[in-house]
């Protein structure tokens, strides 16, 4: 990774962002080489020029107005399992 943790917490603070104890902090996406090792749309679809197919039938190169986003993250260890359970979220098209 590019920033450590406390560069990144530094880079929140210094333009306003009110941090507090216990906020959950995103890192950005962490990616292997393979393609069945990407971390996000933009590389699945490898800039538009990929289709994706999902569960249902469509594809998608980008996500569109109406497409639910379900993240879950976790990590386990040895007798120990934690994560932040289930961001769900749902893109809305622009006010005209």
């Amino acid at each position: 990774m590019y920033w450590t943790p406390q560069q990144q917490l530094a880079h929140h603070t210094i333009t306003g962002c009110n941090i507090k104890p216990g906020d959950l902090m995103g890192s950005g996406t962490i990616s292997g080489n393979t393609s069945d090792s990407y971390g996000s749309m933009l590389e699945l679809c490898w800039k538009g020029t990929h289709t994706i197919a999902l569960k249902d039938g469509t594809t998608r190169k980008f996500l569109q107005d109406g497409d639910e986003i379900i993240i879950r993250g976790y990590c386990d260890g040895d007798g120990y399992k934690i994560g932040f359970g289930t961001c769900t979220g749902k893109l809305l098209s622009a006010n005209n």
